[in-house]
């Protein structure tokens, strides 16, 4: 039987994530700094009712941050193919 290719998924959350914290780091308070944490996290593992329930707070409690996060190409590219398996 052929390996299976490593599933690359989490590490690119984690890098989209990352330059999303380069550009909004310093505007982060304890509270959005964990609700995008939350978000990541969800993203990462591709827990779809996770990632819904914590984009939603997001989207709530930091609409700047929700924007930002919506707005950045690779995190963009990430929910949609997320979409696709049920977000």
């Amino acid at each position: 039987m052929a390996e299976q290719p490593p599933d690359d998924h989490a590490s690119r959350v984690h890098a989209s994530f990352d330059e999303l914290h380069a550009k909004v780091g310093p505007k982060l308070d304890a509270s959005s700094r964990e609700a995008i944490d939350r978000v990541r996290a969800a993203a990462a593992s591709k827990d779809i009712a996770a990632l819904r329930t914590h984009v939603d707070e997001l989207k709530e409690r930091h609409g700047w941050l929700y924007t930002e996060l919506a707005t950045h190409p690779r995190i963009a590219n990430l929910l949609d193919e997320l979409a696709l398996i049920g977000l």
